[in-house]
């Protein structure tokens, strides 16, 4: 049987004129160092400030979406008014339609008006039956006003129950609103002057109404503030302003 002889056979006698070379055994392979792409980049200042912005912007509107809304109260705030100057003349000395030309000067009594509401003019009819001398209203709503009347002969205040009742004979809508009253208070008061003024405060189902009575040059001024109950509501800074801005004035 013939013998197979390999090629490695023939080559394994023959001397190689290679150099011996030494093998090393391969090195484990090595991470590479991370490239600069995948390095976390520290945020820049520009991006902090713009965080901290709107954060900042955030937390001012939750203040404002929580913060309680201004009252009606508040919007009466920017009322403006205008100073009455009232003469409280005779019926005889009234001048109707306009009344004097220079009321200032001869003024004995004064209240605030709001700015907008109109002036009634009032009749020496009714001056000379009820006393009425002067009265404004809201042209929004004519039974929201305030009016002064005046009763000549009087040195003094009688009891504050007494002259309550006394003004109610010559004025129909008060005498409505005392018979439908849920409360009514009084109270006395004094000015700078040692001047007394009675305080009267009726809270009626469908009205309101504040009155001030008060004694001078022998005699009784009375100013009323009047309000149906949902104007009350809406306004009562505003009236309550008004209420206690009258007062007389002159030499007594």
């Amino acid at each position: 049987m013939a013998t197979m002889f390999s090629p490695s056979t023939f080559f394994s006698t023959t001397t190689s004129n290679t150099p011996n070379t030494t093998i090393t055994s391969p090195k484990p392979p090595q991470t590479p160092p991370p490239s600069k792409s995948h390095l976390p980049i520290p945020p820049s200042k520009p991006l902090l400030t713009t965080l901290t912005t709107a954060l900042t912007a955030t937390a001012a509107t939750a203040a404002m979406l929580t913060a309680t809304p201004p009252s009606l109260a508040d919007s009466t705030a920017a009322t403006t008014y205008q100073v009455y100057y009232g003469t409280a003349a005779s019926a005889s000395n009234y001048g109707g339609y306009g009344g004097n030309s220079n009321k200032k000067d001869s003024a004995e009594y004064v209240y605030d008006v709001p700015d907008g509401w109109k002036e009634r003019l009032v009749s020496k009819v009714e001056k000379g039956t009820n006393g009425t001398d002067s009265e404004f209203y809201n042209p929004k709503k004519k039974s929201e006003k305030e009016y002064l009347t005046f009763l000549s002969g009087f040195r003094q205040l009688a009891p504050k129950d007494l002259v309550l009742n006394n003004l109610a004979l010559s004025d129909v809508n008060l005498q409505d609103l005392l018979a439908s009253a849920d409360n009514v208070k009084s109270e006395e008061k004094e000015d700078e002057k040692g001047q007394v003024y009675y305080v009267y405060e009726i809270d009626g189902v469908a009205a309101h109404s504040l009155i001030s009575v008060t004694c001078a040059q022998n005699k009784l001024y009375a100013h009323f503030v009047n309000a149906p109950t949902p104007e009350w509501n809406r306004d009562h800074d505003m009236l309550k302003h008004v209420h206690e801005s009258f007062k007389t004035i002159g030499s007594f």
